[in-house]
């Protein structure tokens, strides 16, 4: 879907402005349902698979005669959840932004069946989200392991990792104005012991193997938003899930559906993999593995961010646009910010989303 409407909004510009004829819209990719009618037999692998892949799983499973051949509990869905390691899926608990907040969280907690994680059994949580995060980082220092946190905005990135660098924490930040040579450096130089903390918004499709990393928080984790989806969530979740020791704080005034959907897959998960440990005398070892091997950071394609260089040029002239052209802009914006989100670039969506703010604002 993305790849249909990102080439069509591109070539309508070019086409309008009078850079292309009107022949080149032709030229396109396929629509979704153009690319599903030329479909006969597809395998969906995804980490993270959506309701639509599950739901099609599901139902054309149904349809079909072949159910004999398979497994009782099978419905159109093969699992690969267990490691060959024994590692399990991180522990994750859920803490309060601002103390206030501390009764409410953990009559949440209550309600949604996670008595294990008792939202009042921490003193520490009295301080808030930030005191909080430090006491958590330093304990996970101290143990000469590493520390991930994902915040919602640059700013916040750039922020929270000049205020660790004050209190004397080795910290970095990485984002989207971080180009892909030096994102590499950095994930080396934090696996080496450069920096004990990595700050960031996305990461996510990075690809990231972390062996070195025990702790992931998530600040804010209940704003609703591509930047907290349970997708998202459980993804970032997953940064943790290469360390035996591995777990994920996320901080929040309330739960929200995607944190509630998130925690119960991941706790799905982690339940499954402990009971096949137990039937076969496993037990869990962090990944061991070599600093000098490469990591593999996938870049958003060049045309995607041409695009969004463009419109955001054509944006510091929105105030001199007339009504109409104004309206068609946002909708550009509007319409590369969604293709940034289907292809889990979430900072550079965020950006577009403020830019959009800013211009109706």
């Amino acid at each position: 879907r993305a790849m249909y409407n990102g080439d069509r909004v591109r070539k309508d510009t070019l086409v309008d402005y009078g850079f292309r004829m009107r022949a080149a819209v032709d030229n396109r990719p396929l629509k979704f349902e153009e690319f599903n009618q030329r479909l006969k037999q597809i395998v969906y692998v995804s980490a993270t698979p959506s309701d639509y892949e599950l739901g099609l799983s599901h139902k054309l499973y149904t349809l079909s005669g072949e159910k004999p051949k398979f497994a009782s509990k099978y419905q159109g869905v093969t699992e690969q959840i267990i490691r060959p390691t024994g590692l399990l899926d991180p522990w994750v608990e859920v803490r309060p932004i601002f103390p206030d907040s501390l009764l409410k969280l953990q009559q949440h907690l209550l309600e949604a069946g996670y008595q294990d994680m008792p939202a009042s059994s921490a003193m520490s949580w009295a301080e808030g989200q930030i005191p909080n995060l430090i006491i958590e980082i330093e304990k996970t220092i101290n143990k000469g392991q590493r520390v991930l946190v994902t915040t919602l905005t640059k700013k916040m990135a750039e922020e929270l990792t000049s205020y660790l660098l004050e209190r004397d924490v080795k910290t970095q930040y990485i984002h989207s104005d971080v180009d892909a040579i030096q994102r590499v450096e950095i994930l080396r130089e934090l696996r080496m012991g450069k920096y004990d903390v990595l700050v960031g918004i996305n990461l996510l499709r990075e690809g990231l193997d972390l062996p070195e990393v025990s702790l992931v928080a998530i600040l804010d984790a209940d704003k609703e938003g591509f930047l907290r989806s349970d997708v998202s969530i459980i993804q970032t979740i997953g940064r943790a899930a290469r360390h035996q020791d591995g777990r994920v704080i996320m901080y929040a005034d309330k739960l929200t559906d995607s944190m509630r959907r998130a925690i119960d897959e991941t706790r799905r998960r982690r339940s499954v993999q402990d009971e096949y440990n137990q039937q076969h005398g496993i037990t869990p070892r962090s990944i061991i593995k070599a600093i000098n091997e490469e990591f593999k950071v996938d870049e958003v394609d060049d045309g995607q961010s041409e695009r969004q260089v463009e419109l955001t040029h054509k944006a510091e002239g929105f105030k001199a646009m007339t009504k109409k052209e104004q309206k068609v802009l946002l909708k550009q914006l509007e319409m590369q910010m969604e293709n940034y989100a289907d292809l889990l670039e979430y900072e550079k969506a965020a950006e577009l989303r403020d830019l959009i703010t800013d211009l109706r604002n």
